[in-house]
């Protein structure tokens, strides 16, 4: 049985009532761009798969896990690239998995640099089972809401980006959902007292994302990266990052999470195509003193054609 902690994860996250639900957030971003940006697809030059995993705030029950798997390709002889990817957040009793499909067109804007349109179009269900909370001191109002699970509530989404890049530099604007949608909206009567309504809305998330690639010298290049988030009902958001990659095989940076936590990051380029990493986060605020921090573990996947197949890896 979920505990307190739990509930206050509840009413932070799945907006039962008062906040507005947040999409999934990662470390790790800026391999995992194609999961907010739909302009990324098929920029990479080969087929790429990608799959990530988060646990987040590991100590504290309840906390969000993350999983996330992704395919994106270039079409060849064209300038299009597509996509398609599932998002799976897991919070306290809240189970929910959003499954997309991305498709970008690519125009050349000068000899180094493109610029990429992309379309999200997403499907979300939602699972919330109140059975799993331990509800203290609640209404008959709040009893009689928890009495109503919430079963794979669907709801479809539409996003768009625009991504201009190199080889060496990227800039980043997207709105992964458009649509507000409401997954949860139900007016609770009481005997005693007012009606009361319940509800967790899918906002906006408006997303910026920036990185370039530094050559301090033959072995060694550092990636600054940034990601700023602006959400309705939610503080803002910034990401700041710096990688460097060690003999074209070995990663090491860290970050921070603008007033919420510092990260470590780690990666080792098995091959030309396997790539794996691995992020830790350590927490800023006073959470910090019910977890242990969070994990995060990824592997991507570039199959190339052999024509193709790059001299060195793109950092990003």
């Amino acid at each position: 049985m979920i505990n307190t902690k739990t509930i206050l994860l509840v009413l932070l996250f799945t907006a039962l009532g008062v906040r507005a639900q947040q999409d999934a957030q990662f470390t790790q971003y800026m391999y995992n761009t194609i999961s907010i940006n739909p302009a990324y697809a098929g920029s990479r030059g080969a087929i790429s798969i990608f799959g990530l995993y988060r646990t987040q705030w590991v100590g504290l029950d309840g906390a969000p896990q993350t999983s996330t798997f992704s395919i994106n390709t270039p079409i060849e002889g064209t300038n299009f690239g597509v996509g398609v990817g599932i998002v799976n957040d897991r919070i306290g009793p809240a189970d929910e998995t959003n499954i997309s499909a991305d498709i970008a067109y690519t125009i050349k804007t000068s000899e180094n640099f493109r610029l990429a349109f992309g379309i999200k179009a997403s499907a979300n269900l939602l699972n919330v089972d109140f059975n799993k909370l331990s509800v203290f001191n609640g209404t008959t109002s709040t009893d009689r809401l928890l009495q109503f699970n919430i079963d794979n509530r669907f709801s479809p989404n539409i996003g768009a980006g625009v991504f201009w890049y190199s080889e060496k530099s990227y800039i980043g604007l997207s709105i992964p959902n458009f649509l507000e949608t409401r997954h949860f909206d139900r007016l609770s009567t009481s005997t005693t007292g007012p009606a009361t309504s319940f509800s967790a809305r899918e906002r906006m998330n408006f997303y910026f994302i920036a990185g370039k690639v530094f050559d301090l010298n033959d072995e060694i290049k550092f990636k600054p990266a940034l990601l700023t988030k602006i959400v309705s009902g939610a503080p803002l958001q910034v990401d700041l990052s710096g990688n460097f990659l060690i003999n074209e095989k070995f990663v090491l940076g860290a970050a921070y999470r603008w007033s919420a936590a510092v990260s470590i990051m780690a990666g080792f380029q098995v091959s030309d195509a396997w790539f794996i990493g691995y992020g830790y986060d350590l927490e800023t605020t006073r959470l910090a003193n019910f977890n242990s921090g969070s994990h995060e573990i990824f592997l991507r996947y570039d199959l190339f054609r052999n024509y193709d197949r790059i001299i060195s890896p793109r950092f990003f």
